[in-house]
């Protein structure tokens, strides 16, 4: 339970009566106090030193084009940081004010805002709050003891944790990057901390554990704004259909997944130290899409994905870790949401959705636990076909007949984001979700990038001839040849989009080329094998897979030099 206080009084002069009891007089005469605000202030979590608050405003008169409330301290309390409000303080007293996007404030409506304070000695809630200079309510005076911190809401949350923020910047992976010539021009850019075992949560074969990294983000974040990108994936039987990053729970080990996995990362990031960091995380990637594509009666159906299927443990998994993580109110779930080249097909798109929503109600959580999605994680669709769209007909034949495209509704990841988030807020996903792109090696550049479309001899030769995709096949996931770095990690780059993302650290592998004996579950999938014919998730194609390849997550020097030589935009 957190501790809250909301008391109402009318934008008219306050009357003091005899008893002292502070009352509203009334305009009307009808006895109903005219109400012209509401605010609700809640200390959702208190430490020694700091708290966090959430405050909820509700306008009941004229509705407002831009607002501003105000309130003075009686202690020495703080702001720290804040959100969905511009924060200001000057000496106790404290202006928080509209941000462009909230500005409206219909008469009726709430808007809500949070920020971090420190403070010593005590930490008492606000006795007045104004409203563009009205007084619109006051703390009674019944405060109560301190209740234990409750669970994070989205009041506590910015719309988009990217916005006006640094990344944090992998230090490992940084090192590996400058190592490489010329790997200095990219070694800053921020990439994605893997959890892809529990050994990682505590550090694993001489690297940083979890609370290391966020430790050295502390560090990094200084003064401003630090967001910090974590990998969740160690679901029980996880990739039921890619041998190269199975994991080390087995399929019926989600009590494990539970207790040994995700209840301490929780623990970790709910530590009171790490509150000012803005903590993204990417929810089990390659997992919820499985559970449609590759099971039943399906030619790609896999017998590993219908165990998954038959025993649920992916969406228990997923809604487990949502319900969990969503409670620490400095963490923003991302779910992953496969690629337009895997599930952008008429009877794969609809299907993964739903699935999205049985997870991400499940296992206590709700829609609420989730801020955005995230697609391509570690994969290679481009960003963006310039020289070709969905609607375009060649010698009589639509795109979507095309061999590449194969009536795909999507031709880039960009589009299918784009359309997956609609679909999602259209099943009862919140409207405000945003997505993410992984576009760390998707920008498919270098003498080989077509500067323009394809020949219109036949459908095939004008998609091919244009595409910036180059991979065999779009179902070809692994090491791909004559790949490139692509945009470089920024917030707000498209409508929908919160940021494109570099989670997949480029240079690390995706899996073995052979099979490699290895303590950490990991197999040997033959889609990494560069003589491997295929299968019919790639319709029998070669799998367009780099040679001499480690296992998935170690350092691949080939691989990084040729993302570099690849790269779209071009490195400088």
């Amino acid at each position: 339970m957190t501790r809250t206080r909301t008391a109402l009084l009318a934008a008219m002069a306050l009357v003091a009566g005899a008893t002292g009891t502070a009352f509203a007089a009334d305009p009307g005469g009808a006895g109903t106090a005219a109400v012209p605000c509401t605010v609700d202030y809640k200390i959702q979590n208190q430490w020694s030193t700091g708290f966090t608050a959430a405050v909820t405003l509700t306008n009941n008169s004229a509705a407002k084009s831009s607002w501003s409330l105000k309130w003075s301290y009686a202690g020495n309390q703080k702001v720290t940081s804040g959100w969905n409000a511009r924060i200001s303080q000057s000496g106790t007293d404290v202006t928080a004010a509209n941000e462009n996007y909230n500005a409206q404030l219909a008469t009726g409506a709430s808007v809500s805002f949070g920020f971090q304070g420190s403070y010593s000695g005590s930490n008492a809630i606000p006795a007045t709050f104004t409203l563009d200079g009205v007084t619109c309510n006051v703390d009674d005076g019944s405060t109560g003891p301190t209740d234990p911190p409750g669970p994070g809401g989205p009041a506590n949350r910015v719309d988009n944790p990217y916005s006006g923020a640094k990344v944090y910047v992998n230090p490992e992976w940084s090192a590996n990057a400058a190592a490489e010539p010329g790997g200095s021009r990219v070694a800053n850019q921020p990439t994605g901390v893997w959890l892809d075992r529990t050994a990682a949560i505590n550090g694993a074969g001489g690297k940083m554990g979890l609370r290391a990294h966020l430790d050295e983000a502390l560090r990094q974040k200084g003064s401003g704004e630090l967001v910090v990108q974590l990998v969740i994936y160690n679901l029980p039987g996880r990739d039921c259909s890619a041998l190269a990053s199975n994991g080390e729970l087995k399929a019926d080990e989600i009590g494990r997944y539970k207790t040994e996995y995700i209840d301490p990362i929780k623990a970790i990031l709910a530590d009171p130290k790490y509150a000012s960091l803005r903590i993204v995380t990417t929810v089990e990637i390659d997992s919820l899409p499985n559970l449609v594509t590759n099971t039943g009666s399906r030619p790609t159906a896999v017998p590993q994905c219908d165990v998954m299927k038959a025993n649920g443990n992916y969406v228990k998994g997923v809604g487990y870790a949502l319900n969990k993580l969503g409670d620490v109110p400095n963490v923003y779930n991302y779910v992953d949401a496969g690629h337009h080249g895997w599930i952008g097909w008429d009877d794969n798109f609809g299907a993964s959705a739903t699935v999205f929503k049985e997870a991400a109600t499940a296992e206590g959580a709700t829609v609420n636990d989730v801020h955005g999605f995230i697609t391509n994680t570690a994969n290679y669709s481009a960003l963006k076909e310039n020289n070709f769209s969905i609607t375009d007909n060649v010698a009589g034949k639509s795109v979507r007949e095309s061999k590449w495209v194969d009536w795909n509704r999507y031709v880039d990841e960009l589009s299918f984001a784009q359309a997956m988030r609609n679909q999602l807020v259209s099943i009862g996903f919140p409207s405000g979700i945003g997505m993410l792109i992984d576009t760390s090696r998707n920008g498919w550049g270098g003498a080989a990038r077509p500067t323009g479309p394809g020949a219109q001899t036949s459908v095939d030769t004008y998609v091919d001839g244009g595409r910036y995709d180059r991979r065999i096949h779009p179902g070809n996931w692994c090491n791909q040849a004559g790949a490139g770095l692509g945009e470089r990690p920024r917030a707000n780059p498209a409508p929908g989009i919160d940021a494109y993302v570099w989670m997949k650290p480029p240079g690390e592998s995706d899996g073995a080329s052979k099979e490699i004996p290895n303590n950490e579950g990991k197999g040997f999938d033959r889609m990494c094998d560069p003589t491997y014919t295929g299968n019919p998730r790639n319709n029998y194609n070669m799998s367009g897979a780099l040679p001499d390849a480690p296992i998935s997550g170690q350092w691949f020097s080939a691989q990084f030099r040729q993302l570099m030589q690849n790269a779209y935009p071009p490195l400088s």
